[in-house]
């Protein structure tokens, strides 16, 4: 049995800087992190969920815990988390809204490679303004409003102490990219993209660890022409987007979120560093 999380305080967006809103939904993806490592401890029975996708003890645990705190300090606040979602509740989307990604990399939890996160994602007017992406399994945590920051974060020691917290940022980018692929998710339009960059380097990663690896100045370019949902990227886009970055469609337009006609599914998009490298291939 995992251990209660603490009660959630009250929070005021309207009164709250975008960085206070981070480290909010910080401390949200933090809580669920002992019901998460405890069944990644203990194995897990693996269902599938009607679109195919695999669905864990862990994924519901985890977004019990966050949606309950949420819920407690933002009353009024509509929250989407995939679960529910996949359940066939009523999705609510309005100016500002919730986005939750239990266990992001459910395909890496099974595998026991340790590279999935847990994510929690603020949206007003379509855009992802604050967000946090935690990997409990690597006790690594970023988060981002105005600025975007790291830090260790062990499981169960609460929100590490601010002298912890390193500000982080995009890296211009240099001659030769470093790129980042999905390690569960290849496909030859992601190929064909790459092949037409100058990659010096190309990494594999899960989860949404590649949007925190180009905030922290560690890569290039992250290109997914694949099938995902907002819940899936829209942690690690507000993450970046604090640091400097990009997350563009392929018309060039920001990644946009609360798009309830295509059922929050996302279109192609690529997460840059540079954003001037962005538009000098294309993204304009």
């Amino acid at each position: 049995m995992t251990s209660s999380s603490p009660i959630a305080r009250p929070f005021d967006f309207d009164r709250s800087s975008r960085d206070e809103t981070a480290l909010f939904l910080a401390e949200a993806a933090i809580a669920a992190g002992p019901a998460v490592m405890d069944v990644y401890g203990h194995g897990d029975d693996v269902r599938a969920k009607s679109d195919g996708s695999p669905v864990t003890l862990a994924d519901l645990r985890a977004e019990r815990v966050i949606c309950d705190r949420l819920a407690r300090a933002l009353p009024r606040a509509p929250i989407v988390a995939e679960e529910a979602t996949a359940s066939g509740d009523r999705v609510h989307v309005a100016e500002r809204f919730l986005l939750v990604d239990p266990l992001d990399g459910t395909r890496e939890f099974i595998a026991r490679n340790d590279e999935f996160t847990i994510n929690v994602a603020l949206i007003e007017k379509g855009r992802p303004v604050a967000g946090a992406v935690y990997a409990p399994a690597l006790g690594r945590l970023w988060f981002g409003g105005d600025q975007a920051f790291v830090c260790d974060a062990p499981v169960g020691a609460g929100l590490p102490n601010p002298l912890l917290r390193r500000p982080i940022r995009v890296r211009p980018a240099p001659a030769a990219l470093t790129a980042l692929a999905s390690r569960s998710h290849g496909d030859a339009e992601t190929e064909a993209f790459l092949e037409a960059l100058p990659i010096a380097e190309r990494r594999s990663r899960g989860s949404s660890l590649k949007f925190c690896m180009i905030s922290e100045g560690l890569a290039d370019v992250y290109p997914r022409f694949g099938p995902t949902m907002e819940w899936d990227t829209a942690a690690g886009d507000a993450v970046l987007r604090a640091a400097g970055g990009v997350v563009l469609n392929l018309t060039g337009a920001p990644l946009a979120y609360g798009k309830i006609d295509c059922d929050l599914r996302n279109g192609p998009f690529v997460a840059w560093g540079d954003a001037a490298a962005a538009r000098r291939f294309g993204f304009r």
